[in-house]
């Protein structure tokens, strides 16, 4: 009876010792897919515009609400809390002022919210390690540093930008002003080009799914709006796509060179943080990733700050390639006051560290204690305030 009891783990490893069936798809392909992924998110880019054009005054009226600055914060947070992902929100937005359906000065402050909304996602992922309180308290205090750094940055340059803009003869703000700035120093005209590469080499596209809205209606109006779901809907596919491919390619080769390597001192956590976000295209995907690193004690909370300042900084790119495909002065000028917003907060914060760090650790002792504390967060910040907010000028402008 031993023997038998003996024999049967001789012939059960099988199953264990035996490599599983190989479904991983080797990186070199992940490339290939995230390339075809990237050329179909251009296309999608130029769809929304198409249809947002022929849209015309239907879409100026359902933004008209929006050019109030604090209409926009809030609107870009709520936006970018529902869908999870800031690279589609300021994808959306660098589209709709490419079509002209949105001023740039507006467009900036929608940037600012979304901003703040793209930290949920670490939110929400710290949420699932509440059984375990010492993971919990280490990965809540890695997404609340994420989250300050956004909050704090949008409560110093929102009202810089708000009264700079009022007390300029044109309106605009510092950060509007060098948005333009920048885009005139690069020769971009104050029109779309028509010779656009991105638009040449995504016609055929763009044109088929014209054809298709067609056959639905011969309203130029009604047309318009299919292209433009059909677009929104081909970008967020198309954001999910690249994310996985290159989120497979990417993260498979760092996984054990985290606290040896890539974390050794806060420069290399940074550079980190900018280099796997622009692969993966999405801030939401890195810091939430990085969340359960730090809930484990992976990675020391002194390195998960500069990492979540890199991962800022990196899912700028999203908004530079969907500039690309629309060549307009504003939308170059949204996509780079996305850049200089999300540096001037690592500017600010990285030496002045101490403040979000704490502030991170301390709330998440008390979310740690009470449960509460972490519901009540993610519903004040991201969709209460944002609400009211919202309501308040809805109701009084």
């Amino acid at each position: 009876m031993p023997e038998a009891t003996a024999s049967q783990p001789g012939s059960s490893p099988t199953p264990l010792t035996q490599p599983s069936p190989a479904r991983e798809t080797p990186a070199w392909q992940n490339g290939i897919y995230a390339g075809i992924c990237l050329y179909f998110f251009l296309a999608a880019i130029n769809i929304m515009g198409s249809g947002l054009k022929s849209m015309g005054s239907a879409v100026k009226d359902l933004l008209e609400h929006a050019h109030n600055p604090v209409v926009a914060l809030m609107g870009g947070v709520l936006v970018t809390g529902i869908v999870q992902s800031s690279s589609f929100t300021t994808s959306l937005i660098i589209t709709l002022v490419a079509a002209g359906q949105m001023d740039l000065e507006t467009a900036i402050y929608a940037v600012m919210g979304a901003n703040i909304g793209t930290s949920i996602t670490n939110n929400l992922v710290s949420g699932f390690m509440m059984r375990i309180k010492d993971q919990f308290r280490r990965g809540y205090a890695a997404a609340l540093m994420h989250g300050n750094v956004n909050l704090f940055t949008v409560a110093l340059l929102f009202p810089i930008e708000w009264i700079s803009g009022l007390l300029s003869s044109t309106g605009h703000g510092w950060l509007t002003q060098f948005s333009m700035w920048f885009a005139g120093v690069l020769g971009i005209s104050p029109q779309p080009k028509p010779n656009s590469p991105i638009k040449s080499i995504t016609k055929p596209i763009v044109d088929a799914f014209d054809w298709f809205a067609g056959l639905f209606s011969s309203n130029p109006q009604t047309t318009g709006k299919i292209l433009a779901v059909l677009g929104i809907l081909l970008l967020f596919l198309m954001l999910l796509l690249m994310v996985k491919n290159l989120k497979g390619a990417l993260l498979r080769r760092v996984e054990g060179l985290f606290s040896s390597i890539l974390f050794r001192n806060d420069f290399m956590a940074w550079i980190v943080g900018i280099i796997s976000t622009i692969f993966v295209q999405s801030s939401s995907v890195t810091t939430s990733l990085m969340i359960p690193l730090a809930g484990a004690g992976a990675v020391k909370s002194k390195r998960v700050f500069p990492f979540m300042l890199g991962c800022n900084i990196g899912t700028t790119v999203t908004g530079i390639l969907a500039a690309s495909a629309n060549p307009v002065a504003a939308a170059v000028g949204v996509a780079t006051c996305h850049v200089a917003f999300n540096v001037i907060g690592c500017a600010i914060w990285y030496p002045l560290r101490f403040i979000p760090i704490g502030l991170a650790r301390w709330y998440s002792e008390l979310a740690t204690n009470s449960k509460r504390y972490y519901f009540l967060y993610i519903l004040v910040v991201f969709f209460l305030i944002p609400g009211l907010g919202y309501l308040i000028v809805w109701l009084f402008t």
